[in-house]
């Protein structure tokens, strides 16, 4: 599909096709996809809710347990909302699921406010957490559908540019907010939400989706199987995910267990804010440039160097919690995000058929938030067992494991066919 035939500008004019720089893939990008990566970053900048939620419940005169429980439930809603985001994003346009995720997460974040009881609040809760994710399958669904396979990977980097932009800078935002209202984040991030579903409605396409052969130059089933259990047939895929799960687990552990082993190790708070900071500053700086070189790299390369330096980040840690080996593991662990990260993300679009590329962006990220959700608790609870330095190696060596299981759930995908791939085009304006 080219810009043209989705946003009604001029005849574009073709750019030369393989793995471009930055700039010039942004440049190549069609306008659909471009309109989205700015919804996402504007949704992100605003996602205020899971950061001030307790806070928010505690100062309404909510126990500590309930405002826990509620974020708990939150978690919850965001993983169920993934899986029914695949689903829709396989039968809708999205178009159609950005707007149901972003007007009726902004109707639900508003109502938060005048809900009083206690039990109707957690179902507010758990269907806001639900409803606002809806829209991520889709917006992965539509940047394969949209893109060349030599630039998914880019775009795909771009795409986490702007997730990781808006969610670093929303608890700045949003302290400076809550420190005049805590009704101003509820309204900040409806409004948010709300721009968000403009966006869709003005600048993505409202036909369907393209041919199933777009971007994976793959020939059409004549009778293909849908639904989740069509997963269960691809049974590389389902070893993807559970490598991708005890990842996720790992990579939690440095917002759960690493604060509380430097504390517990004498050292100031500030050493962690510093690791945090490291990490973003990196990753933001960083990625994008990077991946002009990994894209390039074959899959399991890239696979392999991307889980392995996170095992090797928290193996660091596990030798002391000293100033040198928080810095040192940090760098290490940030460089496996850099490395693998754009493309992990982009995998499912790569392999799965397309009439269930949404399904295959669902069920990879609700992988993501069921092992951001187990993670704090399996991780704590093993730190209180056995202490800080044991408690890292055993990530480490669950990394190493979740290497292993992925470098033989993860494929190379499948040549593309040019004759089926999207139109490679400058969009004009």
């Amino acid at each position: 599909m080219s810009s043209e035939a989705t946003d009604g500008q001029a005849p574009a004019e073709p750019v030369p096709a393989g793995h471009l720089g930055v700039r010039d893939t942004w440049r190549t990008t069609p306008g659909p996809a471009r309109a989205l990566l700015a919804g996402v970053f504007v949704n992100r900048l605003a996602g205020f809710l899971q950061i001030f939620l307790v806070l928010f419940l505690t100062d309404q005169g909510f126990s500590a347990g309930q405002a826990g429980l509620a974020l708990g439930l939150y978690g919850a809603g965001a993983v169920a909302g993934t899986v029914v985001g695949g689903w829709l994003s396989d039968r809708l346009t999205a178009r159609a699921v950005t707007l149901i995720s972003m007007l009726g997460s902004a109707l639900l974040l508003i109502s938060i406010l005048y809900v009083g009881f206690y039990p109707l609040l957690l179902l507010v809760v758990i269907l806001v957490g639900g409803v606002s994710q809806l829209y991520r399958p889709a917006a992965q669904t539509m940047i394969t559908d949209l893109t060349p396979r030599e630039r998914l990977v880019m775009v795909t980097a771009m795409y986490r540019l702007c997730l990781n932009l808006g969610t670093t800078a929303a608890p700045l935002l949003g302290v400076a907010l809550a420190s005049v209202s805590y009704d101003l984040l509820f309204w900040a991030e409806a409004l948010a939400a709300s721009t968000y579903g403009l966006i869709a409605l003005v600048w993505l396409p409202r036909g369907a989706r393209p041919a199933p052969a777009a971007a994976t130059g793959e020939q059409p089933e004549p009778n293909p199987r849908t639904g989740y259990l069509a997963l269960l047939n691809d049974w590389r895929y389902l070893v993807f995910l559970v490598a991708f799960l005890l990842l996720c687990v790992v990579y939690s552990q440095y917002t759960a267990a690493l604060p509380l082993a430097i504390v517990d190790a004498g050292l100031s708070t500030w050493w962690y804010g510093a690791v945090v900071t490291i990490n973003a500053f990196i990753v933001v700086t960083c990625e994008v440039v990077a991946t002009r070189w990994v894209q390039t790299w074959p899959i399991r390369l890239t696979q392999l160097s991307g889980f392995a330096l996170l095992a090797a980040g928290y193996g660091i840690y596990a030798i002391d919690i000293v100033p040198v080996f928080l810095i040192l593991g940090t760098l290490v662990w940030t460089l496996s995000e850099i490395i693998g990260a754009p493309t992990v993300y982009a995998y499912p679009g790569m392999v799965a058929p397309a009439h269930l590329r949404g399904r295959y962006f669902g069920a990879m990220q609700s992988m993501f938030g069921l092992g951001s959700t187990l993670g704090p608790i399996l991780g704590i609870a093993l730190y209180t067992q056995v202490g800080g330095q044991q408690m890292f190696m055993w990530t480490a060596l669950v990394a190493v494991l979740a290497t292993v299981i992925g470098r033989v759930g993860m494929r190379a995908p499948r040549r593309s066919d040019p004759a089926t791939e999207p139109a490679v085009t400058q969009p004009a304006g």
